[in-house]
């Protein structure tokens, strides 16, 4: 009973921290609070091309557990084609992000017309010696998986982390849409930080972290 008190404690420091944007260590991104869609939210959106483009969330490490957020990306007017709406969750996270584990979605590609596009929408990735480039390149379709997405829209992503593996649920689905078996990092405690990619305008509320 002790332990689960404690874990809901943390659970419900991180919920707050995650939304007060003087809980965030920002890098490379400009953030600010916001109201999205009738959700108090933090509001994202890179700053450079430099690596990495995520806000850190203050407070304890996390190892292995849970992870839970409402995310909602979209291309930021006036950039390329190239932009698909990447925004994410990055766990497990060390030396201000320069080695870190990171799930995310990019939320143009559910819907396209384009089965291969669809079958990009939910990507895994490792800094700094697995980006999803190489991942793809090495191991076609292993790291990356279909799910319905909407751009914009709010979505829940649920990452469930254990030792060197990890699940990735989308919108609430009993069943993970991606499944990682060997994280590419050693299994060591680090920062939850939420991360968006180039050319995003991000959103993220309801911030979640159980730790196990």
């Amino acid at each position: 009973m002790i332990l689960t008190r404690f874990a809901l404690g943390l659970a419900l420091a991180a919920l707050a921290a995650g939304q007060t944007i003087d809980k965030l260590e920002l890098h490379n991104v400009q953030g600010e609070a916001a109201t999205y869609r009738q959700k108090a939210a933090i509001h994202l959106r890179p700053a450079s091309d430099r690596d990495p483009t995520l806000a850190i969330v203050k407070g304890p490490s996390f190892q292995n557990g849970t992870i839970e957020a409402d995310v909602a990306g979209a291309p930021a007017p006036g950039v390329g084609d190239f932009a698909r709406g990447f925004i994410g969750i990055a766990f497990r996270v060390q030396a201000e992000g320069a080695k870190l584990e990171l799930f995310y979605i990019r939320p143009t590609n559910g819907r396209a017309d384009d089965q291969l596009r669809r079958n990009h929408s939910v990507q895994y990735e490792s800094f700094p010696d697995w980006p999803w480039n190489r991942l793809r390149q090495e191991t076609p379709g292993v790291y990356e998986s279909y799910t319905d997405l909407e751009t914009g829209a709010w979505t829940k992503m649920k990452i469930a982390v254990s030792g060197a593996k990890a699940k990735l649920y989308v919108n609430g689905a009993a069943q993970p849409c991606l499944i990682v078996n060997d994280l590419k990092l050693a299994p060591n405690p680090g920062a939850v930080a939420l991360w968006v990619g180039p050319g995003t305008d991000g959103y993220f509320s309801n911030l979640r972290v159980t730790p196990r």
